[in-house]
């Protein structure tokens, strides 16, 4: 009973908080409009600023923001104990996660839907606006390189998940086009397909289908790869109404259905225990994790690394490219903007607040342990969490998700086979919508960059990369040569080729939270220029500026770290990436105080009060 409570206190206090604190954030301070003309609406061009409702809008947000970042932090996090990463989820996501998706969205609708790189050119000033397009760059060309190893790695895990997740690219291709064409509801189409996806799911291991899924699983690394960016190359260049808005749309379903049966499957297990074991047993649903473990095998310290560890169910500087980048394009109402921005931020913490759930509870519901026996309780939960490295791999953070997860569908009576599928299915879908709309904000970034520096003449021929099938293949091709170099001292082989993105993914985590603690600096400017409070932002752009900078410090200089291992890729990046970060709070600490009630030059939010906005199609 004490997981059921823990869940149905969490799940109220974020309801609480978004009609509190959010509500106070978008009358207050944002003071959100409906008269406000959006850029979806001025700038509407039928690719990329399309004007949309926000149901639509908040499923792309969604299943883009969430990716396996709230499934694989909390996982290897609960190695520190749950109730480390129960509070930094709750009270993170709250009050600094859903603040920093929220204010990015915001700042970006009320500055044509431009990315908040774009945008710190003009609050701050022309260097930050160039060094932050180039974190961004290096960023997502990390997430593209690396999310298609994760795609294919789930599939290789759980064959039964590829047809569902295949089948539904063509059917999302079909359902955009009709309702473009038709111009009705997106709700009943992509329900069924949602249905056309469940039926994939639940025959998926029989006769033709299963024939399919064994065959694709038996793809190499590479292959997945290439066939993964290939694929976001075509959703990236195609308008987002084709593919990117009736595919997410269908996955925020799935993932929404997903979480209610999860839910639902742990109220049952709470009250009456698990599926029957081989003696007939329902066995009891009990957390069988440590509270707190300060110091577990082979693990970095807790402070700063939880922190870092949890990005994407607290908080996520990748967050910031899809408010900026996709879904500030979309929104036709700027009310919209609380929904999709906090709230779409509160969801994905519930989400990792069930992932920590089900690896703490739902995995000692019962396990196969090596040697065939099952593992109940602690002893579940120890041969999963035995040391670090152990639970640290990929497949483990995701299979102890999904045993977790599955145990709780199986308490409802749905055979074993199903709930594996199921949720492999969930975290591929998860996976799929990051790295899509990830190639779409890379485009943005590319065209951006190329914008700045084809000003300079002798870099002019540049300019070509502004159109975005080109800036689409810089986006691609970098992404799959980093994927394509082979691990640390291995040769190039197609067996470990597909890879090269694990080289800079140590990088990544800190990274990702110190663009975070980058992009609070640009949306606090905003507010300082406009003597809008700012007081409960400061904390928290403090707090994701030290944490990652810390974390970086400990990787490079601390036992051994990376400067004595000899990691000078690593460490080179690593240097830079800190540099960058000193160099602009130095330029946000001198220009504070001259900021105060300055507008910026050009200030384009004066421009949605003044043109009139076009009817959405």
């Amino acid at each position: 009973m004490e997981v059921l409570i823990i869940a149905v206190i969490a799940g109220v206090g974020f309801i609480t908080a978004y009609h509190t604190y959010g509500k106070w954030l978008g009358s207050k301070i944002f003071r959100l409009s409906a008269k406000t003309v959006c850029p979806s609406c001025r700038l509407k061009d039928g690719i990329d600023y399309v004007p949309t409702s926000k149901s639509v809008v908040f499923g792309h947000h969604f299943t883009s923001i969430a990716g396996t970042g709230p499934i694989v932090g909390p996982a290897i996090a609960i190695m520190w104990g749950w109730v480390p990463a129960l509070l930094w989820v709750i009270f993170g996501s709250i009050f600094i996660g859903a603040v920093h998706d929220f204010g990015a969205l915001v700042v970006s609708l009320r500055n044509n839907g431009q990315t908040v790189g774009e945008i710190a050119g003009r609050v701050m000033n022309r260097r930050v606006r160039l060094l932050f397009l180039f974190v961004l760059f290096l960023a997502l060309t990390v997430v593209l390189a690396i999310f298609g190893l994760v795609i294919a790695a789930v599939f290789k895990q759980y064959p039964s998940a590829i047809f569902p997740c295949m089948i539904q690219i063509p059917l999302a291709v079909a359902v955009g086009i009709y309702l473009h064409r038709n111009g009705t509801s997106l709700l009943l189409p992509s329900l069924a397909v949602l249905g056309i996806m469940y039926l994939t799911v639940i025959f998926g291991n029989v006769g033709v289908l299963g024939q399919i899924n064994m065959a694709m699983a038996a793809w190499s690394i590479w292959q997945w790869v290439v066939l993964l960016l290939a694929y976001s190359y075509v959703a990236s260049v195609l308008p987002v109404w084709t593919l990117l808005q009736p595919r997410d749309f269908i996955n925020s379903l799935q993932l929404l259905s997903a979480l209610g049966l999860i839910v639902v499957g742990l109220a049952v297990a709470a009250f009456f225990g698990g599926a029957p074991l081989e003696d007939g047993v329902r066995p009891s649903l009990e957390i069988a994790a440590p509270m707190v473990k300060w110091h577990p095998e082979g693990a970095p310290m807790i402070f700063p690394f939880l922190f870092i560890t949890i990005a994407c169910g607290a908080i996520s500087g990748f967050h910031c490219m899809v408010s900026s980048g996709t879904s500030s394009k979309q929104v036709q109402n700027e009310e919209d903007a609380r929904f999709i921005g906090y709230g779409s931020m509160l969801t994905e913490a519930f989400l990792a607040i069930l992932v920590i759930l089900a690896c703490v509870a739902g995995l000692g519901l019962g396990i196969s342990g090596e040697s065939g026996d099952i593992l109940t309780g602690s002893a579940a939960w120890e041969s999963r969490y035995v040391s670090w490295g152990a639970a640290g791999s990929l497949g483990a953070k995701v299979g102890a998700f999904v045993d977790g997860a599955g145990n709780f569908l199986k308490a409802l009576g749905i055979p074993a086979a199903t709930a594996t599928a199921l949720m492999g299915v969930f975290v591929a879908s998860f996976a799929a919508t990051t790295l899509d709309t990830a190639c779409r904000l890379q485009r943005y970034v590319v065209q951006e960059l190329a914008g700045i520096l084809s000003s300079i003449p002798a870099l002019k021929p540049l300019k070509i990369f502004e159109n975005r099938h080109a800036a689409t293949c810089i986006a691609v091709l970098t992404a799959m040569s980093m994927a394509a170099v082979p691990p640390t001292g291995s040769e190039w082989t197609f067996a470990n080729a597909g890879k090269g993105g694990l080289i800079l993914w140590p990088l990544f985590g800190a990274t990702n939270q110190l663009l975070a603690g980058l992009s609070f600096m640009v949306i606090s400017f905003y507010l300082w220029r406009r003597k809008k409070p700012v007081w409960f932002i400061i904390l928290p752009m403090v707090f994701m500026l030290i944490m990652p900078l810390w974390a970086m410090l400990h990787q490079l200089f601390v036992s051994p770290g990376w400067v004595g291992t000899g990691d000078w890729v690593l460490v080179t990046i690593g240097l830079l990436t800190i540099a960058l970060e000193v160099w602009m709070i130095i330029e946000g600490v001198l220009m504070f105080p001259r900021a105060r009630g300055v507008l910026e030059e050009n200030a384009l939010d004066q421009l949605s009060e003044t043109v009139p906005a076009s009817p959405p199609s």
